[in-house]
């Protein structure tokens, strides 16, 4: 059963949240490390995904801010504990500390999803979306220690007119997912009008959402974007929850925490949930979280 942001707060405010969730699911039970499907790609790993770019732009984040040794090390530890998805991009620069980190373990049993920045020039300047994207695709799998990706994205896409706008990165990606080189490819949003054209965009393999129960740092109210989402799944596209804790802004108070976890798994349109990690408490928190909103 789905239920809406307005379930899930309006009974936490009355009291009786806990009441209603029980009644209404019973047993049901989420786990950080269950298997599950990102959409229709075939991908198949675990439901939280490590998020690399807190605080991440200008191809740094708080993950190599720890420096590349223990970085390499905080990602093992993370990979120890059980998580098997791993977001990445080209402005965070955490390629190399993350593929150094994953080398040691067989390449099939992790996922790897990371994004490139679309910074289109005029022919007349030498533009050539192919040629961009296919030299931007071999230095990711130099940097990433691969032989393939398993998801490549457009990063901050704004526009709702990006299928038209950027045809001709998504027919280069489109070559590589045919070659081999990706498994899927799709964009992380951050505006509503480009979700909304991800629902109806066959091309569109994955998308990044920022999603929570409250709407800090989301695309626009939790009530506009919450039937977009569920539109995004139904269409089979892989949906990937990040800003769960609204960049931060709910991380001061438990019951925001719980409520927006408990949010977002129990909304039934979410496949994977992205958290910025970088340091041990995230991980602990996050594991705990889970397993305590599940109400099982």
């Amino acid at each position: 059963m789905k239920y809406s942001r307005r379930h899930f707060i309006g009974t936490s405010a009355a009291g009786v949240g806990a009441m209603f969730i029980n009644s209404c699911l019973g047993t049901r039970h989420y786990d950080p490390y269950d298997i599950v499907e990102l959409g229709k790609t075939g991908i198949k790993t675990t439901r939280l995904c490590m998020g690399t770019g807190i605080r991440g732009g200008g191809r740094q984040s708080n993950l190599t801010r720890l420096g590349h040794e223990q970085a390499v090390n905080f990602v093992r530890e993370i990979y120890s504990r059980g998580v098997r998805i791993f977001d990445l991009a080209d402005s965070y620069g955490t390629h190399a500390c993350v593929s150094d980190a994953l080398k040691i373990y067989p390449r099939s049993d992790y996922v790897i999803i990371t994004k490139m920045g679309i910074r289109r020039r005029p022919a007349s300047e030498g533009g050539d979306p192919v040629a961009e994207t296919e030299a931007v695709t071999t230095r990711f799998l130099q940097e990433l220690q691969t032989d393939y990706i398993d998801g490549l994205q457009m990063h901050y896409i704004l526009s709702g007119d990006w299928n038209t706008e950027l045809s001709d990165y998504m027919t280069a990606l489109d070559k590589l997912k045919q070659k081999g080189i990706i498994r899927s490819h799709g964009l992380s949003c951050h505006a509503l009008p480009a979700l909304e054209t991800a629902i109806r965009e066959p091309w569109a393999d994955t998308i990044h959402v920022r999603l929570n129960a409250y709407g800090p740092n989301m695309d626009d109210t939790v009530e506009k974007v919450e039937p977009v989402v569920k539109q995004l799944h139904q269409a089979g596209k892989g949906v990937i929850a990040m800003k769960i804790l609204g960049e931060g802004e709910l991380s001061n108070s438990d019951e925001q925490r719980d409520n927006t976890f408990r949010y977002v798994l129990q909304l039934g349109a979410v496949d994977i949930l992205n958290v910025g990690m970088d340091k041990t408490s995230d991980i602990v928190d996050t594991e705990e979280r889970i397993r305590k909103v599940s109400l099982k």
